[in-house]
């Protein structure tokens, strides 16, 4: 990065992908090296496993983490450093700090991470101080680009979608850089065109992909940016969408995305990698001030990037939830003046989003089945809030011709039990119970019974999903299904109400019977809930102390008889 630096210890900075605070933290902590003149190694990020067989044995570190389960890339990296054939002084010579950010639920979570960034590098300069030929880069001058873009003067011979398609290696497992390209055969609203939200049951064929999954297993699903935003986004920028490009690396050793094809054209890259849709985080306004020939626009993204300035950007970004998008269209002038090469250090990647299984092979062989709520919601910002994805998917019509969506599939957070005679308790109210019904469809195709369904929505005849499926195998007596209609009574009913009803059942369940619990759906309360739900049973029911309920909930979340699968 700087003349001299060479021999300069690096520092590594590793983050926990995939959560959104980890990722904001490293990327501000990854400028900082670079500034300071040691250079820095590390990926911040969904797109970089943490690169624990290259960790130094000596020089600085830095640990990033978000609240919540670990992410896959974070497991592998534990895992890594705690191999027993690792020999004991690998990280002896090693200074390395360690930093929990929590999760998207803290609003400004950069004014904690500011003093404790600043105390860091006063350390880290005292142990490995800038040598006196190196001058510091001072805050208001961008750093060089990650990446140069160079423009073709011809088209190449075949276009990036082209490449997408024939860059596959049939060979190879789907992955997040080689998904299979699946036909969707059908997009179904499953709700009742009276009910708030559209809720869509998609159904792809996956007839030659190699995948192979289990109930409880996840697939991972890469969106794109509408056309009319990226046209737009193209034209606030002064970009050509129908222009070629290469895509060069500036530093000896970095690779290049994975996911852009090479060449590529700037509507490919806005359209597929680029996720103009994300609400920016400081650091956006911190790189765009620097980039701004604009007085009045500087000034504003200057005091926006500033401690003083993030309860007002707080304000204007992260409560109504604007866009890049949007923000770009507030500073006109700067976004007409953003050099090129600066777009994938300005602008995060699309991450792909997962969605558990809701079919099982055993069933619906070569099919791949999906439950999705349509994310649309409104803020004081006049165009209503749209989830990227969903709202991609939910466009998308078979109807009218062929439609492919880039996915994959990696293990759930749910696992249950392969003995034919152990019961499983199945709390999935709204779309939560997405998972379980691969489950159910999974074991009765295996003969096992014990089969415990709780299930909860508003209205039965509204959003009640997969009602004539469930009543047929009750008929069957494969399963045994609890309902909570909670809009249907003055008092409103939850799954939670009717696992305390059916009390002694859940006990004789647990308790004599040995069976798994397992639980899906939305974090916000219901998890609570349901555990607060369950330690009332045991005490009623098992007649332990508060402690002792306590305990033997704990119990079975360490053996892996109470899983669950949350998200926001």
């Amino acid at each position: 990065m700087l003349a001299g630096a060479v021999n300069r210890p690096c520092t590594w900075v590793l983050a926990s992908p995939g959560l959104p605070n980890a990722e904001s933290g490293a990327s501000g902590a990854l400028r900082q090296p670079d500034r300071h003149g040691s250079g820095c190694v590390g990926e911040a990020g969904p797109r970089g496993s943490a690169p624990a067989a290259r960790l130094p044995c000596a020089g600085p570190g830095l640990l990033l983490s978000g609240q919540g389960d670990p992410p896959d890339n974070m497991k592998n990296f534990w895992k890594f450093i705690f191999r027993k054939n690792l020999p004991p002084t690998s990280l002896c010579q090693m200074d390395f700090a360690i930093l929990g950010l929590g999760d998207s639920s803290y609003a400004k979570p950069d004014a904690a991470v500011d003093p404790w960034l600043r105390d860091l590098w006063d350390k880290v300069l005292g142990l490995y101080p800038v040598p006196v030929d190196l001058g510091m880069i001072p805050a208001g001058v961008p750093l060089p680009s990650k990446f140069t873009l160079h423009f073709l003067l011809e088209a190449p011979r075949m276009c990036s979608e082209e490449q997408r398609v024939t860059g596959t290696d049939p060979h190879g497992p789907p992955s997040e850089q080689q998904p299979f390209l699946a036909p969707m055969v059908s997009n179904r609203r499953v709700t009742s065109p009276l009910h708030f939200q559209d809720v869509r049951l998609i159904e792809f064929d996956i007839t030659g992909s190699g995948l192979s999954f289990a109930a409880g297993d996840v697939v991972l699903i890469q969106p794109e940016n509408s056309a009319s935003h990226t046209q737009q986004f193209c034209q606030v920028l002064g970009l050509d969408p129908d222009q070629n490009f290469t895509l060069l690396p500036r530093e000896p050793g970095m690779s290049c995305p994975a996911r852009l094809p090479q060449p590529c054209s700037v509507r490919h890259l806005v359209s597929h990698y680029l996720d103009i849709a994300s609400v920016p985080r400081r650091s956006f306004f911190e790189l765009l001030a620097c980039l701004s020939p604009h007085e009045l626009e500087r000034e504003k993204l200057l005091h926006f990037s500033s401690p003083q300035g993030q309860e007002e950007l707080y304000s204007y970004c992260s409560r109504p939830r604007r866009t890049i998008l949007e923000v770009l269209c507030d500073f006109p002038h700067t976004a007409g003046a953003i050099p090129a090469d600066y777009l994938l250090d300005l602008i995060p990647p699309i991450r792909p989003r997962a969605f558990s299984i809701a079919s099982s092979l055993l069933a619906h062989p070569s099919r791949l089945q999906i439950l999705m709520a349509v994310v649309q919601y409104q803020t004081r910002l006049k165009e209503p809030r749209r989830g990227l994805c969903s709202s991609w998917l939910a466009s998308l019509d078979p109807g009218q011709g062929p439609v492919q969506v880039p996915l994959w599939v990696r293990p759930g957070g749910l696992t249950f039990p392969e003995t034919p005679d152990t019961p499983v308790i199945m709390v999935g109210p709204g779309t939560g119970v997405a998972p379980f019904r691969a489950a159910v469809q999974e074991r009765v195709a295996q003969g096992q019974n014990g089969n415990f369904l709780f299930f909860g929505c508003r209205w039965r005849d509204q959003d009640f999903y997969w009602e004539a499926e469930w009543m047929e195998l009750e008929r069957r007596g494969c399963l045994t299904l609890f309902t909570a209609f909670s809009r249907e009574q003055e008092q409103k009913v939850y799954v939670q109400h009717r696992l305390r009803e059916l009390g002694p059942l859940v006990w004789e369940l647990l308790d004599r019977r040995g069976a798994y619990f397992s639980l899906a759906g939305n974090a916000k309360r219901m998890p609570a809930d349901v555990s607060e739900a369950l330690t009332s049973i045991f005490q009623k029911e098992g007649g332990l102390s508060g402690p002792d309920a306590a305990s033997y909930l704990a119990r079975l979340q360490r053996t892996r008889r109470f899983q669950s699968e949350t998200w926001a």
